[in-house]
């Protein structure tokens, strides 16, 4: 499926009017967690007629964060998952305002003198590709609702905190906080970085059951774009542009249609260590401008926007020696949590939802649910553990730090180009084409 170049080329999708009919197969689904990769997850397995129930920690469903960007291969794991949920997605999506930015994913700025340029030079730009879109872009709190659209509510409960799985004679019961208990053939934990699924699938001993601090923090916050464009001028205010130096970078990207923009500036922690039980802390602009005090006059200007920014740690989960134990399996940030330096967290959980649905749906009874967790963990968990380690890689290269590279303008601009093009480039019905083949082929 090619990914759309705008959202004219939707109109030949099919529209949702009314909830597509379950054919009920003699299996369920217990999806454990509601964010971005649940969901898709639950769309895939809906359109796809696999009975499921999604259990949700909070009250409601919510996103923490303001703005996700999704690549070319997250466009494309949308259509796969379900067409009407593309459709919706680009109704909703902020793209870079200049139409020549159109396949632009980010131009990068010096934001400081060093071996990349003078500050305020522009030095590189990164391009999808003719015909792709660039960057894509828009309020989480507006994509989870369009997922939530495309969800029956009968199949849904909230304040249902996994805490604990067992195996049945005919599939997992789930202990949840409140005492409670749930039970399904199999159960798929997409309950995120801090997932309690992962330690039942790996062992509570193993220190991969266990967010890692990655030794970097994040400023995060949301500024009215015309206050941007009167300092910064609107190329750089209407579009994505990241600016780098040394030990940090910034990165600015319209939302909401272009009428905000979301900020994120990152630094890495002196001593490494995070050892506050929060991972968001409210902070004012001083401790901001202390951090970028050296930097060059555009970066100032960004962050004398940033009145009240929260400060996020960065967590991303050690290697899982595998996603999958029994009927259980680990999907999305349950799986393969990453930093956010490729912007490609959010899309490798929907392509994990295409597959795995896409997999179940080859299934006939319950005695191959096991077979094709087996399959989703051949196929998905060396694509999205290079995502954790290349993700970790590459916010070193922000930062002027890349083994090898540094400020070397020549090196970093190679590097930036190819540790982008395996994730946007890869075709997913290729790897479900395989997925298939061993799911149905000789069994070891």
């Amino acid at each position: 499926m090619r990914c759309p170049s705008d959202s004219s080329t939707l109109n030949s999708l099919p529209k949702m009017t009314s909830p597509i009919p379950q054919h009920e197969k003699r299996f369920s689904i217990a999806i454990i967690g509601g964010g971005i990769g649940g969901l898709s997850l639950a769309i895939g397995l809906h359109k796809r007629h696999i009975p499921f129930h999604l259990y949700e920690a909070a009250h409601a469903f919510a996103e923490v964060g303001a703005g996700v960007s999704f690549g070319p291969n997250s466009l494309r794991a949308m259509g796969l998952v379900h067409p009407v949920l593309l459709e919706r997605y680009m109704e909703h999506v902020t793209y870079n305002a200049t139409p020549s930015k159109r396949h632009t994913w980010f131009d990068y700025y010096a934001g400081m003198d060093s071996g990349l340029g003078k500050a305020e030079e522009h030095f590189h730009e990164l391009t999808t590709g003719e015909g792709v879109l660039g960057m894509c872009c828009t309020h989480r709190a507006v994509f989870l609702d369009q997922l939530v659209s495309l969800v029956p509510s009968e199949t849904v409960s909230f304040k249902k905190r996994a805490v604990g799985i067992e195996e049945t004679s005919n599939g997992v019961r789930i202990i949840f906080e409140d005492g409670s208990e749930g039970s399904a053939s199999a159960a798929v934990g997409c309950d995120g970085v801090k997932s309690n699924v992962r330690k039942w699938v790996l062992g509570k001993d193993d220190p991969a059951s266990y967010p890692s601090f990655t030794g970097r923090y994040a400023y995060r916050s949301i500024l009215p774009t015309d206050q941007a464009a009167n300092l910064l001028g609107d190329e750089a205010a209407r579009n994505s542009v990241m600016w780098i130096g040394k030990q940090g970078h910034i990165l600015t990207i319209p939302i909401e249609k272009g009428e905000l923009l979301n900020v994120v500036a990152y630094k890495p922690k002196k001593d490494g260590k995070w050892d506050d039980e929060r991972w968001v802390l409210s902070r004012d602009r001083k401790h901001v401008e202390d951090d970028y005090a050296d930097w060059g006059d555009s970066v100032k200007k960004i962050v004398s926007l940033m009145e009240k920014p929260d400060v996020w740690a960065i967590f991303d989960h050690p290697p899982a020696h595998t996603y999958y134990k029994g009927r259980t399996c680990l999907s999305g940030d349950a799986a393969h949590a990453s930093t956010p330096h490729h912007g490609a967290g959010a899309g490798m959980a929907i392509e994990d939802a295409y597959i795995m649905a896409s997999l179940l749906a080859e299934v006939e009874d319950e005695k191959g649910i096991e077979d094709a967790f087996r399959v989703f963990d051949f196929v998905r968990r060396p694509r999205t553990q290079r995502l954790v380690n290349s993700s970790r890689e590459t916010g070193k290269l922000l930062d002027c730090e890349g083994e090898d590279i540094g400020e070397d303008r020549e090196k970093w601009i190679a590097k930036m180009t190819e540790s982008h093009r395996w994730i946007w480039e890869k075709n997913l019905e290729e790897d479900l084409e395989v997925a298939i083949g061993v799911l149905k082929g000789p069994k070891a």
